[in-house]
């Protein structure tokens, strides 16, 4: 194998492998990415087992053939050259050589042979949707995906389909327990759309898909095909293995009737929490809001700092409440806002809170309260 490549275009196509190869050493051989030339194109394959993606780029000049090479040591040593042309040699010992002007590289690569079989797909049956809407969903909701692998289906965000009269919209929950961030965006469907009971995509997949969205605007196209989903957009696939099991009914999660109900300035409380949250306890951040006609109070006690007490302005209807609150999960929720103004709903102290951006029904936070 040989090829000559630029090294502009060589650079972004191993930039997307760095956060898919695995790191943890479990299995030694997806340290590598597999490189393969042919047909006047370069095609890097990179993948953990679970998140998966393949990319090409033109040749300036080839002999075909293929090499599995560490895809850290490949990218550090590319990164690093000139923006001359870069050439590449696999010798007998599946060493790659690595050539631009008077530098010479040699790194030890492995026999294209021993690398995993590459995940494949046959389907056509693929939905059309607006990368950025996408990316937008995936943004408000990945920040809520549990981090505890025992419940290994609270691991990712759940994508459906809902069912609304007239409209074809998409829905994106993610839930750890402590928290549920929920989004609803209709769709221009152009294509067969996704299965109707709904698919869990596990975190990492996720951010690869955000990182592949950002990339370039436009539509992409998604298929479900077995236990994968499948991300187009451009030269560029990703294939996802999707979590296996029933995710739980979230609707249970979201209060209804809530009778408290306040208006409140985004940066005034972004600012505030912030700022009392530095007092609070290091581990839990617990808050405790006081809700009363016009005004906010937000306070924080810990025996080993000290506390603090902010008060801000508020349009407010419902009885005097005090409650308590994790000020981390009220950061991430006020974080993926974009309104100016946040709907904040509550019952009583004992009973989750309900956050939304003024301006957008479609999108929907809770935040289960804490004992101070």
């Amino acid at each position: 194998m040989m090829i000559e490549v630029e090294k502009k275009d060589f650079i972004s196509l191993l930039g997307k492998t760095q956060n898919i190869v695995e790191k943890r050493n479990t299995m030694p051989i997806l340290v590598n990415v597999l490189l393969e030339a042919g047909n006047g194109h370069l095609k890097v394959f990179a993948t953990d087992l679970e998140v998966s993606l393949t990319d090409e780029i033109p040749v300036l000049r080839e002999k075909p053939g293929r090499v599995a090479v560490n895809a850290k040591n490949l990218f550090d040593i590319v990164k690093e050259l000139g923006e001359a042309p870069i050439t590449l040699t696999r010798k007998e010992n599946n060493w790659l050589e690595i050539r631009q002007n008077k530098s010479v590289f040699n790194i030890v690569g492995i026999s294209a042979d021993e690398y995993p079989v590459f995940p494949s797909y046959s389907t056509n049956d693929f939905l059309k949707i607006d990368s950025a809407m996408l990316s937008e969903m995936i943004e408000k909701t990945i920040y809520s995906v549990s981090n505890d692998e025992t419940r290994y289906h609270l691991n990712g965000v759940y994508f459906e389909k809902q069912n609304q009269t007239g409209k074809e919209v998409y829905r994106m929950v993610a839930t750890d327990g402590h928290r549920l961030s929920l989004v609803d965006r209709q769709v221009e469907v152009k294509g067969a759309g996704l299965p109707a009971n709904g698919v869990i995509i596990p975190r990492k997949g996720l951010f690869e898909i955000k990182k592949l969205l950002d990339q370039v605007g436009g539509d992409c196209e998604m298929a479900v095909e077995g236990s994968q989903l499948i991300v187009r957009q451009g030269s560029t696939v990703l294939m996802v293995r999707l979590i296996e099991g029933k995710y739980p009914n979230y609707q249970q999660l979201i209060p209804q009737k809530l009778t408290n109900h306040a208006l409140v300035h985004r940066e005034s409380l972004l600012a505030s929490l912030k700022r009392v949250s530095l007092l609070s306890n290091q581990k839990y951040k617990g808050v405790t809001l006081s809700l009363s006609p016009n005004r906010l109070e937000i306070s924080s006690n810990n025996p080993e700092l000290g506390d603090a007490k902010e008060e801000i302005e508020i349009r407010y209807k419902g009885a005097e409440l005090k409650i308590g609150f994790n000020a981390r999960y009220m950061l991430d929720v006020l974080n993926s806002f974009d309104d100016d103004e946040v709907d904040i709903e509550l019952n009583d102290q004992l009973s989750p809170g309900l956050m939304r951006p003024h301006n957008d029904a479609s999108y929907t936070c809770v935040v289960m309260p804490m004992r101070i």
